[in-house]
């Protein structure tokens, strides 16, 4: 059974992703962003929104520019969309998670067309 905190978490990463694709107008925020996670404090306070971002370093320092900025704009979203007693504050973190990803399966790739040959 879900946490009541895990169910906040899935909701807020729902909403934070619309915001962000459909709400924040800030050039500097690329159209390949995704929310991966969101880890709600037990005392809802705090959310921690993990962001994935495709592109160069550049254009990700300026994403997280951007995205820290509108934090404010962000929870107060969340707070008309979802019924709870306190929005958390929200702190979005950079997730590298599936850059790693694609990396370690192209070098699995390579590895195994070397072999091949």
């Amino acid at each position: 059974m879900m946490e009541r905190t895990d169910r906040i978490s899935v909701e807020i990463q729902k909403e934070v992703s619309d915001i962000i694709r459909n709400s924040i107008k800030d050039p500097r925020i690329p159209e390949m962003i995704s929310v991966t996670r969101v880890e709600v404090t037990k005392d809802l306070r705090y959310a921690k929104v993990y962001i994935s971002i495709y592109g160069s370093e550049e254009e990700k320092k300026n994403a997280m520019t951007a995205l820290k900025g509108a934090a404010g704009f962000v929870r107060r979203e969340i707070g008309q969309r979802i019924q709870l007693r306190y929005t958390p504050e929200i702190v979005f973190k950079e997730d590298n998670s599936i850059e790693q990803g694609l990396y370690i399966s192209k070098l699995i790739d390579e590895t195994m067309h070397s072999e091949k040959e």
